[in-house]
């Protein structure tokens, strides 16, 4: 019986100092990452036609699935590829062709980042804002809870690319109830090499 995994993360919990602390990091990964990876596993246990399939797959359908299985899946999913586009010694923009393609969907870098930066400090209560490829297109969502745009549930849908958690569990240690300053920092940790290969598998 195959079961989802936690994968440790891709650099040490202090890594992303000074703009996302070691203590968060231990805790977000370590407890509330984990917890979604043992809870998913737990509610596929519970529908036996499940098993096997990839979250990708059960993404398609999520709508017709357990309550259980869109949150920890998702919660899976996200924080996976959110660990995945940081890492330290980061930050800086984009380059070839994932920056043409910001500057052909929304301008400039600059624009892109103002648009992601309110689609993240505008969502109410605890969610997610995306970068995602929708219809050969760049745009930027955001989503409740831990929905993605590969839901059947997403308003837009798309392959997700960059994605910035804004529960308050990502930042409120260091940050409290300053999400945008939260936001404006994590600029400085993004891997663009790590997005710009997502872009390419997009494809």
């Amino acid at each position: 019986m195959s079961k989802f995994e936690l994968a440790p993360l891709p650099y040490a919990h202090n890594a992303l100092e000074p703009y996302v602390d070691s203590q968060t990091m231990e805790i977000h990964h370590g407890k509330h990452h984990a917890a979604y990876v043992a809870n998913l596993n737990k509610a596929i246990e519970s529908n036996a036609e499940l098993e096997g399939k990839s979250l990708e797959e059960l993404f398609k359908n999520i709508s017709k699935l357990p309550a259980a299985v869109k949150n920890n899946g998702g919660g899976h999913y996200n924080h996976t590829l959110f660990w995945n586009i940081m890492g330290p010694k980061k930050g800086g923009k984009p380059s070839g062709a994932l920056a043409d393609a910001i500057n052909s969907a929304f301008g400039s870098f600059e624009k892109f980042q103002e648009t992601f930066n309110n689609a993240a400090a505008t969502r109410f209560g605890s969610g997610w804002a995306w970068l995602s490829i929708s219809e050969g297109r760049l745009v930027v969502s955001s989503t409740p809870n831990q929905d993605n745009p590969l839901m059947d549930v997403a308003e837009i849908k798309g392959f997700p690319i960059l994605g910035l958690d804004v529960w308050e569990h990502a930042y409120y240690l260091k940050y409290q109830n300053r999400r945008p300053e939260y936001i404006t920092n994590w600029w400085n940790v993004i891997d663009w090499d790590a997005v710009a290969k997502r872009f390419s598998e997009s494809k």
